[in-house]
């Protein structure tokens, strides 16, 4: 495949995007995630726009963001003031919000637009660190309330039209995120539970295994060790389900390391078959 070709192909990542505004706030416990965050761009073929499935927005009716210029919505407490000047004047993408809208309806997925949803922090916060120019249009894509597994497989796999075009899909959420036995301290992060699930997804996501056979593991995500402990709710694990339904390859495992004092992963997918990169 040539650069050319490459450059065509879309790019489907999902990370841990970390506590809240913390990572724009040099947190010493998000330091590893910093690094990683803010040398993932060089590293990837520049997008020409980016879909962002946030874990932070969830919707009846699954909802495409289709304003021209969104505001940012602060939806977190608690920080410094310095939390609540951060700034991201990333443009929409109301062209793009349509044909994801089409792609929905094709697939018998339920969908609307809003032109008011504001970006939320699991999308500015990462994007600030990958692109802080803001300069490539973003749009988002709610969950669905049910937390269907089933169903955001099927919305990743709506939306595979896209990978022939130069898109970031990112599904942003955390692969650990039980609020009551994060590490704020780093003290003790060798936790077994935790361990054994990441290990999981990273076989689930990374292993050469058919599709069939991995829907079934993901439809079937609870029973996974440590599922529950390490997903009290499972809104932050649901845009790993997204990315899974779309790549129909495997993915490569690009960060592994702690985050708030819990292990947490990150994986790349890039249908065009090409190597993504060594972890640093």
């Amino acid at each position: 495949m040539s650069k050319e070709q490459i450059a065509r192909t879309g790019q489907i990542i999902y990370f841990s995007h970390g506590g809240g505004p913390l990572p724009i706030l040099n947190d010493p416990s998000h330091e590893k995630m910093i690094h990683f965050m803010e040398n993932l761009s060089p590293k990837i073929h520049r997008p020409e726009a980016i879909i962002v499935f946030s874990a932070h927005w969830e919707e009846d009716t699954v909802t495409i963001q289709s304003g021209r210029e969104p505001e940012l919505t602060y939806d977190y407490y608690g920080f410094p003031e310095a939390a609540y000047t951060i700034q991201y004047p990333s443009k929409g993408n109301p062209r793009l919000a349509e044909k994801i809208a089409e792609l929905f309806d094709g697939n018998g997925i339920e969908w609307r637009l809003d032109d008011k949803r504001p970006y939320d922090h699991g999308s500015y916060i990462p994007l600030k660190m990958m692109y802080p120019l803001a300069d490539i249009p973003v749009i988002q894509i709610s969950l669905h309330h049910s937390l269907s597994p089933q169903t955001h497989l099927a919305m990743g796999k709506a939306l595979r039209p896209l990978l022939e075009e130069n898109i970031l899909i990112i599904g942003s959420g955390f692969s650990f995120h039980n609020m009551s036995r994060f590490d704020f301290e780093g003290k003790n992060m060798e936790d077994l539970q935790n361990n054994a699930f990441q290990d999981h997804l990273i076989a689930g996501c990374c292993d050469e295994i058919n599709e069939e056979k991995k829907w079934e593991q993901f439809i079937n995500w609870e029973r996974f060790p440590g599922a529950r402990y390490c997903h009290p709710r499972e809104e932050h694990l649901l845009p790993l389900l997204v990315c899974v339904g779309l790549s129909g390859n495997p993915g490569e495992k690009v960060f592994d390391d702690y985050i708030l004092g819990k292990r947490a992963v990150a994986f790349l997918w890039r249908d065009g078959g090409v190597p993504a990169f060594e972890l640093s």
